[in-house]
């Protein structure tokens, strides 16, 4: 069992995708994103399992959830900073939203 200690320290933010192209180094079908965490983190980057459901195009300006604080993670030529996070349905990843639009950076908890 996990306890509410070990979910503190994640650092759940949200994010705002502003740019979103189809990642052609990826062994599985994968975006590259560049989120914006606002003044609390800037720009970062991410590579998203996420090809199944979602356009490219439509992602840029929709809200995600990520968790900030895993270290970096090198995926072929591209550094992923943060993991956005989404749910299994079948084959696909759906993403994490919030519910009403927020201040990019706002910590989840």
């Amino acid at each position: 069992m996990s306890s509410i200690d070990d979910f503190f320290k994640l650092d759940i933010r949200v994010g705002t995708i502003v740019s979103a192209k189809f990642f052609e180094g990826a062994l599985k079908k994968a975006y590259q994103l560049e989120i914006d965490f606002g003044s609390v983190l800037g720009i970062k980057k991410s590579s998203a399992q996420i090809t199944g459901i979602y356009r490219a195009e439509d992602l840029v300006g929709r809200q995600i959830v990520a968790v900030v604080n895993f270290p970096p993670k090198q995926i072929a030529n591209f550094l992923s900073e943060v993991l956005v996070l989404g749910i299994y349905h079948g084959d696909a990843v759906v993403l994490l939203t919030p519910d009403k639009p927020v201040k990019n950076g706002e910590k989840v908890g």
